[in-house]
């Protein structure tokens, strides 16, 4: 999934810094306005609720309480458990999943989950029509990228069916041991038909909705808050203890740690950059820093000049320094990217292609690649311009960059700032030269990673195409052996390193802060909390 925050936190000015510092511990204590009343602060205005459509964080934490899929995950460990599906079984090749679907399992209008339902649903992710940015997590389903890219015009081609009511079957092109992780994915959560076709584009309004999670979506105030309650035709409604979640679209950290200080957040989207040793060393009961699955890093279109010459994208890669951001700049524990992939991400950790330091024979290095590709010195070369969506943070680490890349090649270089939905517009059109990006893994593998690079695929925006990087993709699905899974998940990360359509900077923590009065919550790497194992002491 993509992010729209920096380390998963964003950067502030350091205004009131001194006022926080006078607060005692109680007054970190959210007050919960009603009994089991969570107050989130999600960081920004979400581009939508159809889970077939959107492909950013602040939806994923909305969209898996509203609805629900085949799987959930253990709080703790991320371990598949049943959710809509009670069972499965998997056949002896591994490519057939029978799943028994609940018969309690219901929608919020009362009609009963079906198989059906996940047929329809898992159609429409890979129709051409519904443009789907995740579509190629129906790949792994049988005929399912065919469908997609045209190949195939019958949808009732992929590899999924309705044996009954409550018996889906799914067909995969070949063996995926991680697939039961795949499903937990919004974008496999079943859409409620009758819905999506009769209201269209605003199927998801709170008038239209019709969902089938643990809460349900009760009012949407655009730009103000949206809040869900809790759903009670949920099939395990009784463990379900929180009683409404309000999601605070806050995109200023210093405005969302003024309101967790005033009792108005229990759960912040991230901490003001200044104000980090602060509550790492003296509030450490609400503290939150832990490792994430995840990379931030800069898309670089390679249809506009001059990136279309690599050598001019290996120049700025090798003229980052990526130690002094994390040292200085972001300053909670991250780790220099000097790959895509994070190391040790579904047991894989590749191996560094990038310079963690800018050094006298980096800076010579790419001086030397400029100067090949018609620009000696910096001379001549188009203006630079990086994009990145509007936070504090993300301009701090621009202005970082703006500077190195002046100092050590010579190039003058313009930030431009674009609010969230605005933005996802401009990278999906391929409308910018340089542009900030985050990806969170959606399931611990390194496909999660490296999949998105295929040509044309939905979270590419790079115009990035490669054929052998294509056919490596394809082929590394349909491998069962580890061994040599991990040999073609280096090639295609060599590849990445050799083109460089992007240019990675480090490898994410997740930073912020929860009141102690929160149960239920824990750290993992994938940052997953689903609410109905959350609660209000």
């Amino acid at each position: 999934m993509r992010t729209r925050g920096t380390f998963q936190f964003r950067s502030l000015r350091a205004a009131g810094v001194l006022v926080a510092l006078v607060f005692s511990v109680a007054c970190f204590s959210a007050q919960s306005p009603a009994p089991q009343v969570l107050n989130w602060g999600n960081g920004t205005e979400v581009q939508d609720l159809d889970p077939h459509i959107v492909s950013g964080v602040p939806e994923h934490h909305i969209i898996s309480e509203l609805f629900e899929g085949l799987v959930t995950v253990h709080p703790q460990t991320l371990e598949p458990l049943p959710a809509q599906a009670e069972s499965w079984t998997i056949s002896k090749d591994g490519k057939i999943y029978t799943f028994k679907i609940r018969k309690d399992a219901k929608w919020t209008n009362g009609e009963n989950v079906t198989a059906n339902d996940f047929v329809y649903s898992w159609r429409r992710l890979v129709d051409p029509k519904t443009a789907a940015k995740y579509a190629y997590q129906g790949y792994y389903i049988k005929n399912g990228e065919a469908i997609n890219k045209g190949k195939i015009k019958d949808l009732k081609q992929l590899g999924v069916k309705a044996v009954d009511a409550h018996t889906l079957q799914v067909e995969l092109e070949a063996p995926a041991p991680f697939f039961l992780g795949v499903l937990y994915h919004y974008s496999l959560y079943p859409v409620h038909q009758k819905t999506v076709e009769k209201f269209g584009q605003r199927w998801t309004r709170p008038e239209n909705i019709v969902s089938n999670g643990p809460f349900k979506l009760e009012s949407w105030q655009l730009n103000k808050v949206l809040t869900v309650v809790r759903n009670p035709l949920y099939w395990d409604v009784a463990k379900v203890q929180l009683s409404k979640v309000n999601y605070w679209p806050v995109e200023k950290s210093d405005t969302e740690e003024k309101m967790f200080r005033a009792g108005e957040l229990h759960v912040t989207n991230e901490i003001p950059l200044p104000k980090i040793p602060f509550w790492q060393h003296s509030k450490k009961d609400v503290y939150q820093q832990h490792p994430y699955l995840g990379t931030y890093y800069y898309r670089l279109n390679v249809t506009k000049k001059p990136l279309t010459d690599k050598r001019v994208r290996r120049a700025l890669n090798l003229t980052i320094d990526r130690e002094d951001i994390v040292k200085h700049v972001t300053r909670a524990g991250q780790i220099p990217a000097l790959s895509f992939t994070p190391p040790g991400t579904g047991g894989f950790t590749p191996e560094g292609k990038l310079p963690p330091k800018v050094t006298p024979k980096t800076i010579a290095e790419a001086k030397k690649l400029l100067t090949e590709a018609g620009y000696p010195d910096g001379k001549g070369l188009p203006p630079i311009e990086i994009l990145y969506n509007t936070l504090e943070s993300h301009k701090t680490i621009a202005e970082a960059i703006q500077q190195m890349w002046k100092k050590n090649l010579g190039i003058e270089v313009k930030l431009f700032n674009q609010e969230w939905k605005v933005y996802l517009a401009t990278m999906q059109t391929l409308n910018y030269q340089i542009a900030r990006a985050g990806w969170i893994g959606d399931y611990n593998d390194p496909l999660t990673f490296l999949d998105m690079f295929i040509t044309n695929g939905g979270n590419n925006e790079t115009g990035f195409s490669n054929k052998e990087y294509d056919k490596l993709v394809r082929d590394v699905k349909h491998e069962t052996d580890q061994a040599k899974r991990l040999k073609m998940f280096q090639r295609l990360e060599d590849i990445l390193m050799e083109e460089l359509p992007i240019v990675p900077i480090y490898t994410y923590t997740r930073v912020y802060l929860k009141d102690p009065k929160v149960a239920g919550w824990y750290p993992n790497v994938m940052d997953y909390h689903p609410l109905k194992f959350v609660s209000l002491k």
